[in-house]
């Protein structure tokens, strides 16, 4: 059931910042009861007087399941009987690094906020997204319609999100609770340069091979990651097709945000190999075929 009242509920996580803040804000400009789930809850503080009330940050942080299912008791204890009517798992972040030389820790961090974590707050509050036969919205990327080099971790915690997100959808059906995926090309948030500074760190402490072998790959995957934080579409765009994901009565079972995902979404039915010579010519496929 997609939002129907100013008095509906709905969890977004990430909120402190990109995607997740912009639609925190339209959610409670559309006058929503908005929990911010982020890490540290003083980081929304403007957010919070820009609306006050409606606007409850939580402590939800994905390495730590304890934070997200204290965060669904409180949300429990203030929504009552009314329940959930939406989740937006949107936080996340991108492991840069070749996989040959990707530490296996770096690997299991990234499942755990990317994918573990997205199911640990699901699990949290499906029993007040079915009192409310809410909806979930798990924010993706085209990054799980096609991998690239060098962000191979991400990449796999993309795809794993949408396996996951078709599973979901498919079994929580009968139960009146939609499942839906916002899949959005590049967009102008500070993950680009979180991103460069995690590879940078990683470099210090990696093998010299990893230059050796894979220098090139570096270089451009990082010239790529700039471009990006320049020419994507503004989090408030992505922000607005969660919203329309939220509240039309017959959702889609996937939204693409951006030129870019509209051509991912056609790269990703062409042959691999094909993909294979487009990704030779520029480690994103999707600007290689725009």
């Amino acid at each position: 059931m997609p939002l129907d009242s100013a008095s509906s509920a709905v969890l977004v996580t990430g909120a402190s910042r990109g995607i997740g803040l912009a639609t925190a804000r339209l959610l409670a400009q559309h006058g929503h009861r908005v929990f911010a789930g982020v890490r540290k809850p003083d980081s929304i503080a403007a957010l919070v007087e820009e609306f006050p009330g409606a606007v409850v940050p939580l402590t939800v942080d994905l390495n730590e399941p304890a934070t997200y299912r204290a965060a669904a008791g409180e949300i429990a204890e203030q929504v009552g009987a009314a329940g959930l009517a939406g989740l937006v798992n949107n936080a996340g972040y991108a492991v840069p690094a070749p996989l040959e030389f990707l530490p296996l820790e770096e690997l299991r961090a990234q499942m755990e906020v990317n994918l573990v974590g997205q199911l640990g707050v699901t699990q949290a509050v499906l029993p007040l997204l079915r009192a409310a036969r809410g909806r979930i919205v798990n924010v993706s990327s085209i990054g799980g319609l096609v991998a690239g080099p060098m962000l191979g971790a991400y990449h796999v915690s993309k795809f794993g999100l949408e396996a996951m997100s078709d599973s979901l959808r498919r079994e929580l059906r009968h139960l009146g609770v939609d499942v839906v995926v916002v899949e959005p090309g590049a967009v102008r948030t500070d993950i680009w340069a979180t991103g460069r500074n995690h590879a940078d760190a990683l470099l210090a402490v990696l093998p010299s091979q990893v230059t050796e072998l894979y220098g090139h790959l570096v270089d451009r995957v990082r010239a790529e990651a700039t471009g990006a934080s320049e020419r994507g579409v503004a989090p408030e765009v992505a922000a607005a097709t969660i919203v329309r994901a939220l509240t039309r009565r017959r959702p889609r079972a996937r939204y693409l945000v951006g030129r870019e995902a509209r051509v991912a979404r056609v790269v990703s039915r062409f042959p691999a190999r094909f993909v294979d010579r487009l990704v030779a010519a520029a480690p994103d496929p999707a600007r290689a075929a725009v």
